[in-house]
């Protein structure tokens, strides 16, 4: 099983844990990745896009000109889609993107993720976010200190809401909650910042060598 040292915010090393086999040491499995990551962004889009059909422009209940003897093509209604002003031919109406994926697709699209991640190196973990108070200073120091760089995923446990403060003005930093996490996320993101209480399989930690 991969192994990642635990370090504190100040960068000093306080023993180390394995991370699980099961989450972070598979064989990435792209196809799922992809699948489920389309179907993520499908479902956050809108569908609030609409056009008026020729039903619904307003106008065009009188025939434009008589059937016969105009020398003209013969018109039922100036609202027609070839009319300019007339309706939307098989234009887009509201409608939900959303598709409908397998939760084991899902969670296996995640543990690809992490473990493409933990196979580059790039999943740190520290004992804790003990932020004093909610600074952003603060926040910047102890990444730098890590020694992460790039866009970072940090994951919270749900009572870590000082860091979660000191953490949201960082530009290049994206918060999430561990049961929250997701494949687009951990793909989108240089490194993944875990605490002991957010990281999956926390069971099998090392205790700190005296």
């Amino acid at each position: 099983m991969p192994s990642v040292k635990v370090r504190d915010r100040a960068g000093a090393e306080h023993g180390s844990v394995e991370l699980d086999a099961a989450v972070f040491g598979i064989a990435p499995n792209a196809a799922v990745m992809h699948q489920v990551v389309t179907a993520q962004l499908a479902a956050a889009r809108s569908g609030t896009q609409s056009t008026k059909t020729r039903a619904e422009v307003r106008g065009g209940g009188k025939k434009p000109w008589r059937q016969k003897g105009t020398g003209r093509a013969r018109q039922g209604s100036s609202r027609s889609p070839h009319w300019v002003g007339g309706g939307v031919a098989l234009g887009p109406k509201p409608r939900s993107y959303a598709q409908k994926t397998p939760k084991k697709m899902v969670q296996l699209a995640l543990r690809s993720a992490l473990s493409d991640r933990a196979a580059e190196g790039r999943v740190a973990v520290v004992e804790a976010w003990d932020f004093p108070a909610p600074k952003t200073k603060d926040a910047g120091e102890a990444l730098a200190a890590l020694g992460v760089d790039g866009k970072v995923l940090v994951v919270l446990a749900p009572d870590d809401l000082v860091a979660a403060r000191a953490f949201r003005n960082l530009p290049h930093v994206e918060l999430t909650l561990a049961g929250q996490l997701n494949a687009y996320e951990v793909l989108c993101s240089d490194w993944v910042v875990f605490t002991r209480a957010s990281l999956p399989g926390a069971t099998a930690v090392e205790e700190p060598a005296e």
